[in-house]
């Protein structure tokens, strides 16, 4: 005799779709791995570009209302070809051009510490044209044990 199943009686519910044999897949674990801090190209430049700054108007006088900015590329072209930073002294600002800083400079080693090497020297060679200055003479004792 088979065996019949009444109408009367409910039907067995299947489980969802989105569960597996125990119950247990398509679910998102509660703790997820820790993510890279988001450090870029462009937030590194600007850290190293403003703690450099604050060097130099901490240590001269006349850099505390010079206005040091930042931009990615400059407008034209000069006879030396294309400038690293441009001085304005009628204005009290001083802009360091990203791309050609990070893109045309030469390293011997390419790492994080001569790349912040290399911004921060720019910084002070904009900074001691603004000054008439030798670069060197802006902050002898910060580079003593290089």
């Amino acid at each position: 005799m088979a065996w019949r199943r009444s109408r009367s009686a409910p039907a067995r519910s299947r489980r969802p779709a989105r569960h597996g044999r125990h119950g247990r897949v398509g679910r998102s674990p509660v703790v997820r791995p820790p993510l890279p801090p988001l450090d870029t190209r462009i937030d590194r430049f600007d850290l190293t570009v403003g703690t450099a700054a604050e060097f130099l108007r901490s240590a001269w006088e006349e850099l505390r209302e010079v206005s040091f900015e930042i931009g990615d590329m400059p407008p034209a072209t000069d006879a030396d070809g294309i400038p690293r930073w441009a001085v304005l002294t009628d204005q009290k600002r001083i802009i360091l051009y990203r791309v050609p800083l990070e893109r045309l400079s030469h390293l011997h080693r390419n790492d994080d510490l001569h790349r912040r090497m290399m911004i921060e020297g720019a910084v002070f060679r904009a900074a001691a044209q603004y000054l008439g200055k030798d670069p060197w003479d802006l902050g002898p004792d910060r580079f003593r044990y290089f």
